[in-house]
């Protein structure tokens, strides 16, 4: 079973940006669906957005518009692109494969 393992997570301010990796254990290539998810605080975890193998991608509306999924299947790796960064944004990011979750990754936003 492929294994994830996320990581560029850190503290940034409000309306800064970061970029998330996913790198996985094996090829991804016939993997159809990549996602990240994240769990703030307090809250349960939430979808963000999935790139699929067929080049399609999907955000949740929260995010529409500031993220940005990606996939390199020859590095087998999935980014993610946050732009514009609010607090609201701050949580653990786990990037997800065929059902394996990585350990996730701390993204810290302040006011």
């Amino acid at each position: 079973q492929v294994q994830p393992v996320e990581s560029g997570g850190g503290l940034v301010q409000a309306g800064g940006s970061l970029r998330l990796s996913c790198a996985a254990s094996e090829s991804i290539f016939k993997i159809n669906a990549m996602n990240w998810y994240r769990q703030a605080p307090g809250k349960q975890r939430e979808w963000v957005a999935t790139a699929t193998s067929g080049g399609n991608t999907d955000y949740a509306n929260s995010v529409k518009g500031r993220f940005t999924i990606s996939r390199d299947n020859a590095k087998n790796t999935v980014y993610l692109q946050m732009n514009s960064l609010k607090p609201e944004d701050t949580a653990v990011y786990y990037c997800n494969a065929e059902g394996a979750w990585g350990k996730g990754t701390l993204v810290t936003v302040s006011s």
